[in-house]
């Protein structure tokens, strides 16, 4: 017997939820809204538009096929500092990548499109004896800043 009511309740609870009816009433007038803001939110604005602008963000950043160099693979964190602080100073214009996959410490150094411009740095740290193991070019997704003046003539 309690089968047959639940059976029955929920059935007629069910039709109900469905039986409902939307009434459309479009008889909305034609109004009128004032926005109030304060001058200052229109030239932050600008402000950060041109900041955009001036370091490359408009263009926005963006990923590509290319190369680095594999540098080190050591336990030795002080080594390995000690290295990536003098990489960032003799080579501003680069990237020094640093990653712990336990229980070794890798450094990874720039973001090259070309392989020959990955091995002209590989001969220059070479040369200058920053790193004495064997140096590594690895193929990687790297990081490419756009470059502004060439979208520019593109775009022309």
């Amino acid at each position: 017997m309690k089968k047959i009511v639940f059976v029955f309740s929920i059935a007629f609870f069910g039709s109900q939820a469905f039986a409902q009816v939307t009434a459309v009433n479009d008889t909305s007038t034609n109004g009128t809204i004032n926005i109030y803001k304060d001058a200052r939110i229109d030239i932050l604005a600008k402000k950060e538009a041109a900041y955009n602008d001036a370091n490359g963000y408009a263009l926005g950043p963006h990923s590509a096929r290319g190369y680095r160099l594999m540098l080190l693979s050591t336990s030795d964190r002080p080594a390995a500092m000690k290295l990536r602080a003098e990489l960032l100073k003799r080579y501003p214009e680069q990237k020094v990548y640093m990653s712990f996959q336990p229980p070794y410490i890798k450094l990874r150094f720039g973001n090259f499109l070309e392989k020959v411009d990955a091995d002209k740095y590989k001969k220059e740290i070479v040369r200058t004896k920053l790193v004495t193991n064997n140096i590594y070019v690895l193929p990687e997704t790297i990081e490419v800043k756009p470059d502004k003046d060439k979208d520019k003539d593109a775009a022309e």
